[in-house]
């Protein structure tokens, strides 16, 4: 159908889908919105796992070999299997929504390395706060950190291998978290799992952001 008899008669021309879902990379006028997301918690939570796991790109990664020298400050009661831990930071990057890009930067989980938080945290739009059920107390810190700074935040409880099975309300509860912040009950090694957590907070920081 011509253009001017579809306008003139009311109906509105069909527009033909985008072939590549990643348009915006050659196309200058749909600059995407790229936007920062921290992951916290305490550790051996699973921070790497997560970025590792909806990554698109090879995500950064600043793992070092544990040693006899971290024994009496890295608690692996709950982790005995655990080898290396992050010394700075993981990165990764996702893209959602074609013209939405997520850039993730984890967080080190040990007291000793917190210093670098301010420095992560800078330019950021929210955090996920990851949580072990085995071990809630771990992530208390980032907790206070995030209330302190204002940083909008979701909680995800990552669901290990043998651990029970809670519900986000109990969590919730156990925690003191405010009844207007997500938390929600994941999978780290999963991308949907991951994915939904991401959209989540993207979802709640809107909400958090004045107009």
């Amino acid at each position: 159908m011509d253009s001017a008899v579809s306008d003139a008669a009311g109906v509105t021309p069909l527009v033909e889908p985008d072939d590549d879902p990643k348009a915006w990379q050659t196309d200058r006028t749909r600059a995407p919105i790229a936007t920062k997301i921290v992951v916290a918690g305490g550790f051996g939570v699973g921070k790497t796992t997560l970025v590792t796991s909806v990554s698109e790109i090879t995500p950064l990664q600043t793992e070092a070999l544990m040693t006899e020298a971290s024994e009496e400050t890295d608690d692996l009661t709950a982790t005995p299997d655990k080898l290396t831990t992050t010394v700075a930071m993981d990165f990764g990057r996702i893209t959602l929504d074609d013209d939405l890009v997520l850039y993730l930067f984890g967080t080190p989980g040990q007291q000793r390395f917190w210093f670098m938080w301010d420095d992560l945290v800078r330019g950021a739009i929210g955090a996920v706060v990851m949580a072990d059920t085995r071990r809630l107390k771990d992530c208390f810190p980032a907790l206070d950190y995030f209330e302190s700074c204002g940083l909008p935040y979701v909680v995800a409880v990552n669901h290990f291998d043998g651990s029970e099975l809670y519900e986000p309300e109990d969590v919730r509860e156990a925690l003191t978290i405010p009844a207007h912040i997500p938390v929600l009950i994941m999978d780290a090694r999963r991308r949907i799992s991951v994915v939904e957590t991401l959209l989540a907070l993207v979802a709640h920081a809107l909400e958090e952001t004045p107009e």
